[in-house]
């Protein structure tokens, strides 16, 4: 691309089929230059940080350091370098914790080499990229996490949970609040419902990660 700069990427994976595969596709765009390739974190972010490409593709289960990391290590250090994760897990928490932490992008493995070279260019122009087969589970995540928690349980319901964080059995809580032991399971089943989970004990831990309870 005679003129023209060229966009530079930075290819950190773990799989050596799938590096390779992907490092070809770059070398192949006339308007991308790759500037280099790691299989393990520690040298990713070590290459990162002196090669600063403008595009990082970044599986996050990488060995020594994992991408997530490495994603941390680039937003604390405010490198320029955008990254697109390259995962084969899309768990929704897993994609909101990759783009909380700075990633431009997030495709699955699934994801043809066409795509990747797309989304490079296309987070390179500042865009952000979202393979279609995540949104809705990060749309998902983001109302659990970021919207009101407190309207979710009703003020008896969150009486009940603090008691159960507290140790207390069920008909412990009844005599402390001063309501039936049927009802204190009324309350519970309720508030297990709203929190879907299905026991005590993943309720106390998803009302924490909510923010309900500290």
């Amino acid at each position: 691309m005679a003129g023209e700069e060229r966009i530079s990427v930075y290819v950190a994976e773990d799989h050596p089929v799938f590096q390779e595969a992907v490092a070809r596709a770059i070398k192949a765009r006339p308007d991308f230059e790759l500037v280099g390739a790691a299989a393990d974190g520690r040298t990713a972010l070590e290459e990162i940080r002196a090669l600063r490409p403008a595009v990082a593709l970044l599986d996050l289960r990488l060995p020594n350091v994992d991408g997530l990391e490495v994603l941390r290590a680039i937003q604390r250090d405010a490198l320029e370098t955008r990254v697109v994760v390259l995962s084969a897990d899309s768990s929704r928490a897993f994609v909101y914790d990759a783009l909380k932490l700075g990633a431009a992008g997030f495709l699955t493995k699934a994801a043809t080499l066409t795509k990747i070279c797309d989304t490079v260019a296309a987070v390179a122009r500042g865009e952000t990229v979202l393979a279609p087969e995540v949104q809705s589970g990060l749309v998902s995540e983001l109302r659990t996490r970021e919207q009101p928690q407190r309207s979710l349980l009703s003020q008896r319901e969150m009486q009940v949970l603090r008691l159960i964080a507290d140790g207390l059995t069920g008909p412990e809580i009844g005599a402390r609040l001063f309501i039936s032991s049927s009802t204190v399971k009324t309350h519970v089943k309720s508030l297990l419902e709203k929190l879907e989970v299905s026991d005590r004990a993943a309720a106390v831990a998803e009302a924490m990660r909510r923010g309900l309870i500290e």
